[in-house]
């Protein structure tokens, strides 16, 4: 009997401890505040670059970042070489982009396009097996690149890096948006 009440009791004390009484009084308005300022939004840019592997520039091709495109150091950069062009059922021209580096088997032996990079620069380069000197000029003249800055988070999802088109669909970046950039 005594748990009963002791228990009954508590209920009835607790109902009462967690009403609430009367409103207070409103409060006073206060002042509205002036807008903010829209954020920056930061999105990942895709910058194409024209040049020629030769002894002179010891088969590399050496591109700053202009000033207009800024590079974080947790962006990644991404660098696609223009393969191929095929035509499409309508028979325009369709560019054939492959992530480097790209690894190709020549007449004097493998052959590697290859590149580093900081959020200063990229730096796109030669390898083989031997003398590049060797190579013909399809292989070094008139190379194009295109060089994709994509954020950190962007980088981290489940984005297809190999595919130049998922990368500037993610990026919302079309055709139209490419730069082409004069390398020096």
């Amino acid at each position: 009997m005594k748990k009963i009440s002791f228990t009954l009791g508590t209920l009835i004390a607790l109902f009462f401890i967690s009403c609430e009484g009367p409103a207070g009084p409103p409060g006073f308005d206060g002042l509205n505040g002036l807008d903010g300022l829209d954020g920056v939004n930061i999105l990942g840019q895709v910058i194409e670059i024209e040049g020629d592997f030769n002894p002179s520039n010891d088969f590399s091709i050496f591109f700053e970042f202009p000033q207009t495109i800024e590079v974080f150091e947790s962006d990644v950069v991404l660098v696609y070489i223009l393969f191929d062009q095929t035509e499409d059922s309508n028979g325009e021209a369709v560019d054939v982009w492959r992530l480097l580096p790209q690894t190709l088997i020549v007449n004097q032996g493998l052959l590697q396009y290859n590149y580093d990079h900081t959020f200063l620069d990229v730096n796109i380069f030669l390898e083989a097996d031997f003398d590049l000197a060797t190579l013909l000029p399809g292989d070094t003249d008139n190379q194009i690149f295109r060089i994709a800055v994509v954020p950190a988070d962007f980088a981290t999802s489940k984005l297809d890096k190999s595919n130049l088109s998922a990368v500037m669909q993610s990026l919302n970046v079309s055709e139209s948006d490419i730069k082409r950039v004069p390398v020096n």
